[in-house]
């Protein structure tokens, strides 16, 4: 019998970096398209700060998997929390600055940062074995519970502290949490005792071979939509809430609640995917982000911002910790990196198309079109993964 996930060290100090280092995009999310209203003339152009995030996050994919693949987790992982304190102190100065385009490359810094923590999901699948694989990944993202509070409240609290430009705060309070991450990470194994064993084989499949497998281009396709509709959302909400009324504070909230929403459900996501099956519950991922869109359209009040938002975070989690799972089905130990990292490359990408589109849509045709376009992207997926769940019985 395998010991308890609680019990495995390396999953417990990458839950606890995945609290400091998943605050890092909230900030960036629920505060970018509002330091870009700021610092834009191009209305089109305000959640450029967050498709920068994301297209960084995209970008430093395949760069993360090699740095960890070549010099390990553990120093791979602080490398990239040291990049953090960087994007943190890059993105103050930009708006210290009132410079639009220094606090972009602040945010696409942050996204080379949240590459990294991405990987946190599968450094803790790979410390464990069989059916535990599931229910390290739910782990890992639990700390994601603290990040949803923590980034947030910081917008808060710090959005004033340097009084005459406002939210210079908050981005060195992401500064200081990537700081506070490091020696965290330190605390990691260097490597699992049978890493050098696994290294040293060669892949038995190219990477295309894994890609033309119908179960992989299943999976990446469900956690490409669960992500990419869950940004496309995220990213214009605090924008539109704004826009229709609503308070800076309450924009923030929404985000807060949206986050919690996000990574709370993973106390149990692993064991409903033991008991129904990865794509059962991917699929009712994909079902409640459907209906989230549909709360959205129902309305304009605090109301219906937030339960959309709820029910969007919820969705997110069954969607993409389903699909991430369905990911370590399809490859061997010898073939993890290249699937692993081929997979974050196609979701991610696809993630910062996502926000950048979002910003301008919201421009040109509002809120309702935005949601209005959730429902085709997820019966795109939805019907394939429903006939897959009924093949497995």
């Amino acid at each position: 019998m395998s010991q308890p996930i609680t019990r495995n060290k390396n999953v417990m100090v990458l839950t606890a970096a995945q609290a400091l280092g998943g605050a890092s995009p909230p900030i960036v999310i629920a505060l970018g398209g509002l330091v870009g209203q700021q610092l834009s003339s191009d209305p089109a152009l305000v959640t450029l700060p967050v498709s920068m995030l994301n297209l960084g996050l995209a970008l430093g994919t395949l760069p993360s998997a090699y740095v960890t693949r070549r010099f390990g987790r553990r120093r791979g992982y602080v490398f990239g929390a040291s990049i953090g304190v960087v994007a943190g102190i890059v993105a103050a100065f930009g708006i210290y600055l009132a410079s639009f385009a220094v606090f972009c490359a602040g945010t696409l810094i942050a996204g080379f940062y949240a590459a990294y923590v991405q990987s946190y999901r599968f450094a803790a699948a790979d410390a464990v074995e069989g059916p535990d694989k599931a229910r390290a990944i739910s782990w890992v993202m639990i700390g994601g519970l603290v990040a949803a509070i923590i980034g947030p409240q910081l917008v808060i609290w710090t959005r004033d502290l340097f009084p005459g430009t406002p939210f210079v705060g908050s981005f060195l309070s992401q500064a200081v949490l990537a700081l506070l991450a490091i020696p965290v990470l330190l605390l990691l194994a260097a490597k699992p005792a049978n890493t050098k064993a696994q290294s040293s084989a060669a892949p038995t499949r190219t990477l295309m071979q894994i890609m033309l497998m119908p179960r992989y281009m299943l999976a990446v396709a469900a956690g490409t939509v669960s992500y990419g509709l869950m940004v496309f959302v995220m990213t214009a909400a605090p924008i539109a809430m704004v826009g229709h009324g609503h308070s800076v504070d309450h924009a923030a909230l929404g985000i807060q609640w949206h986050v919690l929403a996000m990574f709370a459900p993973s106390f149990f996501t692993g064991r409903l995917m033991a008991r129904f099956g990865k794509e059962r519950v991917t699929a009712v991922g994909l079902l409640l982000i459907g209906i989230s869109a549909g709360f959205a359209l129902a309305g304009l009040e605090l109301f219906n911002f937030w339960v959309s938002l709820i029910l969007l975070g919820i969705g997110w989690n069954f969607g993409f910790i389903g699909a991430t799972a369905m990911v370590t089905d399809c490859h061997t130990p010898e073939e993890r990196g290249m699937a692993q990292g081929a997979n974050d490359f196609l979701v991610f990408g696809t993630v910062a198309v996502a926000s950048f589109f979002a910003g301008a849509l919201l421009h040109a045709s509002g809120w309702q079109t935005i949601n209005w376009l959730v429902f085709p992207a997820v019966a795109l997926v939805l019907v394939p993964l429903v006939w897959q769940a009924g093949r497995k019985g």
